[in-house]
């Protein structure tokens, strides 16, 4: 028990650069709070004592905002950040070094008792603010999920899951496109799926945004290397313009 405290107050310290001390985590932190209080009360839980281990469950709730069941099962150096308004449910599973933030449901889709209702969450997964993973599966080693995320079916082990309904980002392709709506002031994987028109779009656009970018900085630099070759003074700078186009300057290559 001592141990697996020690180990949530190791993980703070480590993850959160606003923690200043141990002693910072042991009496501020309402993450910390909740984890040691459902340690004790799923160790009632284990033992039977049900209702005991519901009632230690509920104090934990009213005191930090974050409501564990007794049944789930957590492992080490799991952080809760912030954790206002974090459910997990019964037959949740959350494995080392895991971090969870605020607002982050780890709920069921079934109704069925004794079944495994709930997610399980594999080793060092980031689960990002007020995301919502709902039924029986598996997130593997290493994944993350963003925040606002609605993710229902598994996710494999390093991939990143964004969206409602959460699409898995894993392709090279795919992370150039949500590179390139990023700078457009949105996510390309918080819209409708392939099964809209204007989804499909919206996507076609982004994407050929990000190459018509990739295009403009190779041409640039072909330029800029073209024009050195006719100026033995001039000095090629070493970063591609991808944020914005200088039309003067390329005015000023051209015109040598």
């Amino acid at each position: 028990m001592l141990d697996r405290i020690r180990s949530y107050s190791r993980a703070i310290l480590e993850r959160d650069p606003a923690a200043r001390s141990v002693w910072d985590v042991i009496f501020s932190y309402p993450g910390f709070h909740a984890l040691v209080l459902h340690r004790i009360a799923h160790a009632f839980w284990k033992r039977g004592w049900l209702w005991l281990a519901r009632w230690i469950s509920h104090w934990g709730r009213f005191l930090t905002g974050i409501e564990i069941h007794p049944g789930a099962t957590i492992g080490e150096r799991v952080f809760i950040d912030h954790g206002m308004g974090v459910v997990i449910g019964e037959t949740a599973e959350i494995g080392d070094d895991c971090t969870i933030y605020q607002g982050v449901t780890l709920g069921g889709t079934s109704l069925a008792k004794g079944s495994k209702r709930h997610p399980t969450l594999g080793k060092g997964v980031i689960v990002g603010a007020n995301s919502q993973v709902l039924g029986g599966f598996t997130v593997g080693d290493g994944a993350k999920i963003g925040s606002s995320a609605v993710v229902t079916k598994p996710v494999p082990a390093g991939a990143t899951a964004v969206g409602n309904p959460a699409r898995i980002i894993q392709a090279a392709g795919d992370a150039l496109r949500e590179e390139a709506a990023a700078k457009m002031g949105f996510s390309a994987y918080g819209i409708t799926q392939s099964d809209d028109p204007v989804s499909q779009a919206l996507r076609g656009l982004i994407d050929g945004t990000a190459t018509h970018d990739h295009q403009i900085s190779l041409l640039w630099q072909a330029v800029e290397k073209l024009a050195c070759k006719l100026d033995p003074d001039c000095v090629p700078e070493a970063a591609a313009r991808e944020d914005s186009f200088e039309a003067k300057k390329f005015n000023d290559l051209v015109g040598k």
